[in-house]
């Protein structure tokens, strides 16, 4: 069965987005058993799409989409996205795999790369074939520790190309630059919104330096050291699960996103000590806070400028960083 929690915020996202444009299309989703992934495949599937999911579970769970797999309205195959091949005739993609997660990319860096590159050119080469509007989940990442804050759409970035987070930020950078030429060449129909932290129910929250609200969470709640990378002053601003779905659901049915690159998030800034405390707050929690040697290259700021979202969409955050917070801290302690 879904939780009740995220049952509830999947009929928020519904009453925001264009259900009548999903009913009835053959949609596929890449990473479909990730975290944002598997939040799309929910809403699709009970809007009336016919899902499939595509994920070899290297990063995925298998938890997050099993309640679906009795759904006729869904199915799940298992593989690697380079090498994925299907007769289907799809209407929509939604190419979200990718090793998201610092912990995993510095691990697998290769396996990253690859999944940006020739993952994506399988996909886009499904997507031709198939004449489907092709999403693709690029990446705040790809500006790298950007120089302009709140970050907007035209800055190139600052990126290290050979640093320990090449693998993911200069694969998501090649992607983006591979479906532009798609798009130029063959008038491959694609969106790309560079999606920043994003955090709620199902963000994995194994790992030691990744995904530091799913992190923290976890260690206020086992009353373990809350782990802070740095002196905790780097900034970011998270957006909860229910607002990036809805952005990339609105990007997906709009026609007016065609070709853009678009950034997601919430722009509320906080730094990474301040949320640690907020979170040691919300869950009661007596964990010490514990400070380790900031990673290389770790960006010292990261905020989205997200007045083209706005424009182009109609579309703001709606769910507020301590609303989101009681919701997440409430589906770990389950």
């Amino acid at each position: 069965m879904m939780d009740s929690i995220i049952e509830g915020d999947i009929q928020k996202i519904e009453s925001r987005v264009k259900a009548e444009f999903f009913a009835g299309k053959n949609v596929l989703v890449t990473g479909g058993a990730g975290f944002i992934g598997s939040w799309l495949c929910d809403v699709l599937a009970s809007i009336g799409a016919q899902v499939t999911a595509v994920d070899n579970l290297s990063t995925g769970r298998i938890k997050n989409i099993e309640h679906l797999c009795s759904n006729n309205q869904f199915q799940l195959i298992e593989k690697d996205v380079c090498v994925f091949k299907n007769s289907k005739k799809f209407d929509l993609i939604f190419h979200m795999a990718a090793h998201a997660s610092p912990d995993e990319y510095m691990l697998y860096p290769i396996e990253t790369l690859l999944t940006s590159a020739l993952g994506t050119q399988n996909i886009a080469e499904l997507a031709r074939k198939n004449d489907a509007p092709l999403l693709f989940a690029s990446t705040s990442e790809v500006y790298g520790d950007a120089e302009i804050v709140p970050t907007p759409e035209f800055y190139w970035g600052k990126v290290n190309p050979i640093g320990p987070r090449s693998c993911y930020d200069e694969g998501k950078r090649f992607a983006e630059a591979l479906l532009m030429a798609y798009s130029k060449q063959y008038g491959l129909d694609v969106r790309l919104p560079r999606i920043f932290n994003t955090y709620g129910p199902r963000l994995r929250e194994d790992g030691f330096y990744g995904r530091a609200i799913s992190r923290f969470i976890s260690q206020a709640l086992t009353e373990k050291p809350i782990t802070v990378y740095g002196d905790g002053k780097q900034t970011r601003s998270f957006c909860y699960i229910t607002d990036t779905v809805t952005a990339l659901m609105l990007l997906a049915s709009d026609n007016d996103a065609k070709g853009e690159v678009v950034n997601v998030g919430n722009t509320q800034e906080a730094t990474i000590l301040e949320i640690a405390e907020k979170i040691r707050e919300a869950t009661g929690s007596e964990s010490v806070i514990e400070f380790y040697p900031l990673p290389k290259d770790d960006p010292k700021r990261r905020c989205p400028n997200i007045s083209k979202l706005e424009e182009l969409v109609c579309w703001k955050p709606k769910v507020s960083f301590q609303e989101g917070l009681k919701k997440t801290v409430l589906w770990f302690s389950k």
